[in-house]
């Protein structure tokens, strides 16, 4: 905790605001997605949405093949703790909402669907999208079909597996408008993941890595990505680094305050 504390007092001293931009590009993703107000009827929906699984009091046992939960300490969880404690927080999905929203993403991939809150933001943000989400644990996995299947969410393709075997035989020949990297935070895998999907990219592909700051480790694989020769713009949010591969841009790294 007082590590995470220390780390945001730092990026906060060498973070900016749209004023510290000369990025158009940046400027305009800071001033009319990151800094304007979530679209009230979508925001109320994702609420709905997520009251139903905080309102699922079953018990499963979940298999984890991550770096492991810092709060739960036994394998078999409720999935409205599930929801509550490991899904998508309800600042990091009005911000997704936002940036569905902006880009318009049409083919999107997840890796770590957990119960499914977060596929659930991406989906509230742009229903013609055709979404791929990757999850570990067959339990959890299922608890998040169910819950598309009760919403009626269309287009979504789930993959049950280890990452390291699933994502390899997902991205072969694909190319994606989106990816949400929300699995194993450890610097090696999280390296694997980034390397294995840059066979998907094109130019105006957009890549979110969650929890930047998660550990040392995770802080050094962001840096590493940050520096690979494909990546031309970052933007670091602190609990997120979204990932630019645009031709037409000088390479520079940014750290907003959002």
């Amino acid at each position: 905790m007082v590590k995470s504390i220390i780390n945001y007092l730092k990026f906060l001293f060498k973070s900016s605001n749209q004023h510290g931009v000369h990025s158009p590009f940046v400027y305009d993703l800071v001033t009319k997605c990151f800094y304007k107000k979530t679209p009230i009827n979508l925001l109320s929906l994702f609420f709905t949405k997520k009251q139903h699984l905080l309102d699922n009091k079953t018990s499963i046992k979940v298999t984890d093949f991550g770096s492991g939960s810092r709060v739960f300490k036994s394998n078999v969880r409720k999935v409205a703790d599930i929801c509550k404690i490991a899904g998508v927080s309800n600042k990091k999905a009005s911000l997704l909402i936002r940036l569905v929203h902006y880009f318009s993403p049409k083919n999107i991939l997840e890796i770590g669907t957990s119960v499914g809150l977060a596929t659930t933001a991406i989906k509230i943000a742009n229903n013609t999208s055709n979404i791929t989400t990757l999850e570990g644990c067959p339990e959890t996995s299922k608890i998040a079909n169910n819950y598309f299947k009760k919403n009626n969410y269309k287009n979504i393709t789930s993959i049950v597996g280890d990452f390291s075997k699933t994502l390899p035989k997902t991205v072969e020949n694909k190319k994606y408008d989106f990816i949400y990297f929300d699995g194993n935070h450890t610097k090696k895998s999280t390296l694997d993941y980034f390397n294995t999907c840059l066979q998907t990219i094109h130019n105006n592909s957009i890549w979110v890595f969650d929890d930047i700051y998660w550990s040392n480790e995770m802080q050094e694989a962001w840096t590493e990505i940050k520096n690979h020769p494909k990546v031309t713009v970052t933007v670091d949010i602190f609990y997120w680094g979204i990932v630019f591969f645009r031709k037409e841009q000088e390479k520079e790294h940014f750290k907003i305050r959002v």
